[in-house]
Formats: C-alpha cells, sequence, structure tokens
C-alpha cells in the first residue's frame, strides 16, 4: 500500500471479494481480492486497523489526487451527516475513511482503494471497503 501524491483519473471499479468486516473479522486485519480489470488475475488486500492506509483528505484537499466530484461520482465516498462532521466533509459509512494505492502482482496496473474503520454503534466496530478503482 502507498500513498498517491499526483493528479489521477479513475477508469474502472474492480469485482470485489468482500467489503464489509465486523469485530474480530477485521483483527488483526481483513483481507479481501479485487480482479483486476485488465488481466483478470485476483490480487488479495491486507488492510490492519489504525496502520493501514491515508486520510481520504489527502486525496481530495485542493484537488491534488481527486476532485471531491469525482470521489461522489465514482461511489467512493459520501457526504458526512451533519452529526459526523469531525470525521470530514467525506467519509464512507460516517466512520474515519482512508485510501491507499496498489498495484496488480500479474500486470502492475494501478489501482486505489477506499475505506473505512470505527466504531458504529457500542459494541461494533465496522471496517467498510467502499471498493477498488484502476487508475491512470
Amino acid at each position: 500500500m502507498y500513498s498517491i501524491s499526483t493528479k489521477i483519473t479513475i477508469s474502472k471499479k474492480a469485482a470485489l471479494s468482500e467489503n464489509i468486516f465486523r469485530n474480530d473479522e477485521a483483527i488483526p486485519s481483513a483481507r479481501a481480492t479485487f480482479t483486476c480489470c485488465d488481466c483478470g488475475c485476483e490480487n488479495t488486500i491486507k488492510i490492519t486497523p489504525y496502520e493501514s492506509g491515508f486520510s481520504i483528505f489527502q486525496a481530495y484537499n485542493e484537488d491534488k489526487v481527486l476532485s471531491k466530484d469525482e470521489l461522489l461520482k465514482h461511489g467512493m465516498v459520501s457526504r458526512t451527516s451533519q452529526r459526523m462532521l469531525h470525521f470530514g466533509e467525506f467519509t464512507v459509512n460516517d466512520l474515519p475513511t482512508l485510501y491507499f494505492g496498489t498495484n496488480c502482482t500479474s500486470c502492475h496496473s494501478k489501482y486505489i482503494g477506499v475505506f473505512s474503520y470505527g466504531e458504529k454503534q457500542p459494541g461494533l466496530m465496522i471496517l467498510t471497503i467502499s471498493g477498488v478503482w484502476k487508475y491512470e
């Protein structure tokens, strides 16, 4: 996983094996696979709560990586509800939202993944992967 610091263009959303992990399903890490849009190779992503990812704010701040409109248009994030704005303007599932860059292990196509992790209600920790998108 890596941070993305240059402007990108989203092309396609990859098929993802699983996107919601509850409580112990995300400990010590959540593992999901996505299928490369170019070569069809199955790639594994491993998200470790409180260790993996970079703040989604870094991606849309001053449109450095993606614009707010692009994030919304591709369904990567949603506008945060008023009661949860302390997590930022855009979130997944009204929880702290992060992103990461990754590559296909076979053809090296570039992908961006977006996920959130936090306590949705007392006793329910939830990690939600919004998706994984191919980018140029």
